[in-house]
């Protein structure tokens, strides 16, 4: 007895210890240094944009500015099984480094916590207003924010801020199999709560349109068939994460029914890092356990070439000019 159970044990240690390793093995982003998105020398096109880890954006024209997701706690993982929060302190440090002191919206593209877990925070801390579902609305409400900040989207229907005109499309969250959390949140959310609670709500595309140019922004790399069909875009944000792990049909799908259907010059690759590591370090991919950016990139490249998109990975904390280097439309 005394034996098996040292066996048992040393069996589980060693399981630990692989899978501690595991989780430190990573895509090297140096491998795609001449695809990263490079810093504008000014607003040409007169909007910027700074990527701010995961699928946060803030769209800048100087006037207005708007952010999407806004998530910047970034809690660990050990965390995300056992109670996730909103940290205030961190999402200040993060605004102050990316130079945002007012937001017209924040606009979280699904439900999910690293993506509308911070928003309300965000919003209450930049006067902006929270756009999303209702779930994202029980959201903001379980911590306080008024209700008058808060605006439920139609989807199809554009809503101006500025000189930028946003319209929250149909799409889908990327098959993560048991780590989806579908549903919808259908009462104010308290947290601290598990990370499964931020059920996904519903899924956006999110169309910026901006002195007569169209941005597509995909939170997850999910799809509606035919929801994109008859818009013209010039650039696509594309969140890959999952994306290595799906199927080569699938992938195919996700591009015709985005990138062809919208007829981007060019994509940028978001959602890409761990967001289980604080902004304060440098951004790393996902560890190989947990994703593959790898055959994420490698099948966008494989879509690269004359007369195709341009593809690019985003920078953190960049500002840069989407439109750089892009025809006029």
């Amino acid at each position: 007895m005394k034996r098996s159970g040292v066996v048992l044990a040393t069996t589980g240690l060693l399981a630990i210890g692989t899978i501690a390793v595991a989780t430190q093995v990573r895509p090297d982003l140096a491998d795609y240094e001449s695809f990263q998105t490079a810093e504008a020398d000014s607003a040409a096109h007169g909007l910027t944009v700074t990527f701010l880890g995961v699928s946060t954006l803030l769209f800048d024209d100087g006037e207005t500015a708007i952010m999407t997701d806004g998530f910047f706690s970034r809690p660990g993982m050990l965390s995300a099984l056992m109670g996730v929060q909103p940290d205030s302190a961190v999402i200040k440090e993060a605004l102050d480094r990316a130079h945002v002191t007012r937001l017209a919206a924040v606009i979280p593209l699904h439900s999910h916590y690293d993506h509308a877990m911070d928003a309300p925070g965000v919003a209450r801390q930049t006067r902006a207003q929270l756009v999303g579902s209702t779930s994202t609305r029980n959201v903001g409400l379980g911590v306080g924010l008024p209700a008058e900040s808060i605006t439920v989207a139609v989807k199809g229907q554009p809503m101006p801020f500025g000189r930028f005109s946003v319209t929250l499309l149909e799409s889908r969250h990327v098959p993560t199999g048991f780590i989806l959390f579908p549903g919808e949140i259908k009462s104010p959310l308290t947290p601290p709560v598990p990370a499964k609670a931020y059920r996904l709500g519903e899924a956006y595309a999110l169309v910026i349109s901006h002195n007569d140019r169209n941005i597509v922004v995909m939170g997850s790399a999910g799809f509606s068939p035919g929801a994109l069909k008859g818009l013209k875009a010039d650039v696509v944000y594309l969140s890959v994460a999952a994306l290595g792990k799906q199927s080569t049909a699938y992938r195919d799908s996700l591009w015709n029914e985005v990138v062809v259907a919208t007829g981007a010059r060019r994509v940028i690759a978001i959602h890409w890092d761990d967001f289980f590591r604080p902004l304060s370090k440098p951004l790393q991919p996902m560890p190989r356990l947990l994703d593959n950016l790898d055959a994420a990139m490698q099948f966008l490249r494989s879509h690269s070439g004359p007369g195709a998109p341009e593809i690019q990975i985003a920078t953190a904390f960049v500002k840069t000019d989407p439109f750089a280097g892009l025809p006029p439309p």
